[in-house]
């Protein structure tokens, strides 16, 4: 697991989580962009778009192909970034709480 986090004057602001994993569709590994988050008083500021673009360039690094990563569709709010700074390819998520 890696982290960045986003600070001004001095206060955190904002983080991400991010991971790296095989793929069967893959030779090199894919990144997994598993946590976001900014604060209330960041949300409008960049602080999003820079945490992911940071994660983008830890990919790059690592020589990963792709990031990609999951919200809820009722997260409009974040989804107006997404829209603006990745692909959604369309696929729905089935899953089996056990």
């Amino acid at each position: 697991m890696h982290a960045l986090v986003a600070e001004a004057g001095g206060r955190l602001v904002g983080l991400t989580h991010y991971l790296f994993h095989r793929s069967t569709t893959a030779i090199a590994p894919t990144c997994y962009l598993q946590d976001l988050f900014t604060s209330n008083a960041a949300r409008g500021k960049g602080v999003g778009r820079a945490l992911i673009n940071g994660v983008y360039t830890q990919a790059r690094l690592a020589g990963s192909p792709r990031v990609y990563w999951q919200t809820h569709e009722t997260n409009h709010t974040a989804m107006q970034l997404y829209d603006k700074v990745a692909d959604k390819p369309g696929f729905v998520i089935y899953r089996k709480i056990l």
